[in-house]
């Protein structure tokens, strides 16, 4: 059996790959068509124009679903792994899938709203995907703290503590350099600037936002991959219950099936 046909770990290692292909996709179509400069141009910026626009936020919109599942089948198997029901680990695991669903709900902002057409609701949108993805995996690191050793080991335990403090460190970045970057331009458009010129004013701050999100990007997604291990021990079944071996508890249309308890129903039978 192949490493990704145990238990659901395809799930998360889907995401980081459909996440990374639409970056890619979107990066190349956009450069190649000179919609960008090529280096390091904002993540949105290279899905703006079309015709990488489109598939852009097609891609996007599915990995948000992917980070739906990613993220409910996660908050399941640490709610199955308590060990004796400890309350505080219940507690993060909520305000996990709380995270979690809030960041998948960004990425679905971004990809339908792009950054030159509604720049406030696109930026929203960003904010929901990164800030609070960075909370996310600040709370599931905090409960790879409260799991270890029992349930994973402690290498697992400080390799997301690495991802969450570099995740953090890009934000800061990211952050001082856009205000640094908006403070040197007054009256400049920079949400639709597409094209910078070195050593124009707010370049440098300019190209170290752009490092700081490509940063971001790269340590938020590596994050899911230590989900693989965990997930290769989950599996999905589905249980169908039948209630009654008729579609309707009453008669219909004045017939009344009188069967015996040994006969069995046409519809689960396969009869006609």
């Amino acid at each position: 059996m192949w490493w990704f046909e145990q238990g659901l770990c395809a799930l998360p290692a889907a995401l980081v790959v459909w996440t990374s292909a639409a970056f890619v996709f979107a990066y190349t179509t956009a450069v190649v068509l000179r919609h960008v400069d090529p280096l390091l141009p904002y993540i949105s910026d290279t899905g703006t124009m079309a015709p990488e626009r489109c598939v852009f936020g097609i891609m996007l919109d599915v990995s948000a679903f992917l980070g739906v599942f990613t993220v409910y089948v996660r908050y399941k198997q640490v709610e199955a792994l308590s060990l004796d029901s400890h309350s505080r680990l219940l507690s993060l695991n909520r305000v996990g899938l709380f995270f979690g669903l809030l960041s998948s709900l960004g990425m679905c902002v971004v990809a339908n709203f792009q950054k030159t057409a509604l720049f406030p609701i696109h930026l929203l949108g960003a904010v929901l995907t990164f800030g609070v993805g960075a909370l996310y995996i600040l709370v599931q690191t905090l409960v790879s703290f409260w799991m270890q050793p029992e349930v994973h080991s402690k290498s697992l335990f400080k390799t997301r503590l690495m991802l969450t403090a570099w995740t953090f460190s890009s934000i800061i970045c990211m952050f001082v350099s856009s205000v640094i970057m908006y403070s040197s331009l007054p009256g400049v458009d920079v949400a639709h600037k597409l094209h910078w010129t070195p050593g124009e004013t707010g370049y440098l701050a300019h190209l170290v936002s752009t490092v700081s999100e490509w940063s971001l990007a790269l340590s938020f997604i590596s994050f899911f991959l230590t989900f693989i291990r965990d997930f290769q021990k989950i599996e999905l079944r589905a249980e169908a219950v039948v209630q009654s071996p008729h579609l309707y508890d009453g008669p219909v249309g004045g017939v009344v099936s009188h069967r015996g308890a040994g006969e069995e129903s046409p519809l689960l039978g396969g009869g006609t």
